[in-house]
């Protein structure tokens, strides 16, 4: 019996270090089983050797979700972008440097280029980008400060003369997307640069002199009768405020560890504070509704009818300004676009690309 025990087991413990090997996972292990059954351990013995082993893995990811959570979402991170086939890159100009993701080469479809909102990064952009077509060509770029981008003055936080160049993505027009804090920024770029630009996404975009308050927007007035003495919204410092935060910002509820977000963004809280308040003071709080009239490429705004942060009247505002602007209103959807409706969003946006470039087609 104890024979049939012994050779059950290693004919277990071959199989699992097949696996391992194949996969090119943890090559000690092999060589412990191999030197386990050499010497023809009794079964408990063998069970305790493979058990230990892969305990260790799973005890690791356990020990880095409790102790580390940022380390995790890092590698989150890191694992979608590899999943959709983006690549990291840098782009330097004049000792300033750019950090992007991308993927795909400019082909028959213009371009893609993304800017996020405030506090995020280019990877907020991977749940769209699921959801277009592997052969566009698609940039993510990180704005000025954040993430991977050379921090700068507050002011200096727009892609205008820089990053757009050093890639040469402006050898042809492009469409450009941006949300919230990147729409305002993507809506001043169309109107300074029309001429680099074949096409415009604008997400629920700041910058707007909205008929309606919203909930954001009494935090604010608190926050400047107290002379910011009070904590922004937008900044959360604990997992409470970071849950708070959320509320806000997305209609939709998520499950998201929010110690691991709190370590992530903290290191960077103070550049927030500085770029948060250069974004609400007089020269950059309606910059892009001073802009609006300038506007020449065809506009989408997409807009969430639950958003508590930018109110959506804002898109009735742009499309009496911009003539033919096309307002797409979601339901049940928040300032967080892009989280909450992310394929709608790519689908709305490619349907724009398609038939502006079709509309172009048709005039020649």
């Amino acid at each position: 019996m104890k024979s049939k025990s012994v050779a059950f087991a290693k004919c277990m413990i071959q199989t699992v270090s097949s696996v391992f090997i194949k996969h090119g996972l943890f090559p000690p292990v092999f060589w412990i089983f191999r030197a386990a059954m050499a010497a023809e351990l009794d079964v408990v013995n063998l069970f305790f050797i493979a058990g230990a082993t892969l305990a260790i893995p799973i005890l690791g990811f356990l020990a880095s979700f409790l102790l580390w959570p940022s380390v995790l979402i890092k590698v989150y991170y890191w694992y979608w972008r590899r999943t959709l086939g983006l690549q990291v890159r840098y782009a330097d100009c004049g000792g300033y440097r750019f950090c992007y993701s991308y993927r795909g080469k400019p082909g028959m479809r213009p371009s893609i280029l993304m800017l996020h909102g405030f506090s995020a990064h280019k990877d907020m952009w991977l749940t769209v980008v699921k959801y277009l077509p592997k052969h566009l060509h698609i940039v993510c770029v990180d704005m000025p400060g954040h993430e991977g981008t050379t921090r700068t003055n507050t002011e200096d936080y727009s892609i205008q003369g820089q990053f757009v160049g050093s890639i040469h993505l402006n050898r042809k027009a492009f469409h450009l997307v941006g949300t919230s804090m990147g729409g305002n920024v993507a809506g001043v770029y169309a109107a300074c640069y029309p001429s680099e630009i074949c096409s415009m996404t604008l997400i629920c975009p700041d910058g707007i002199r909205h008929p309606c308050e919203t909930k954001f927007d009494n935090h604010l007035q608190d926050l400047e009768h107290s002379n910011f003495a009070l904590n922004i919204p937008l900044i959360p410092t604990t997992p409470d405020e970071m849950e708070d935060m959320f509320k806000l910002c997305s209609h939709v509820r998520f499950k998201i560890p929010q110690q691991g977000l709190v370590d992530v963004r903290e290191p960077h809280n103070a550049f927030y504070e500085e770029v948060f308040m250069e974004i609400i003071g007089e020269k950059s709080r309606y910059a892009l509704m001073e802009h609006l009239h300038l506007i020449t490429s065809p506009l989408q705004v997409i807009w969430g009818k639950k958003d508590q942060v930018v109110d959506v009247s804002g898109a009735t505002v742009i499309a009496e300004l911009v003539p033919g602007c096309k307002v797409d209103l979601l339901d049940n959807c928040g300032h967080s676009v892009v989280m909450e409706k992310p394929c709608r969003t790519a689908k709305l946006i490619l349907e724009f690309i398609i038939l502006q470039q079709n509309a172009r087609s048709g005039t020649k």
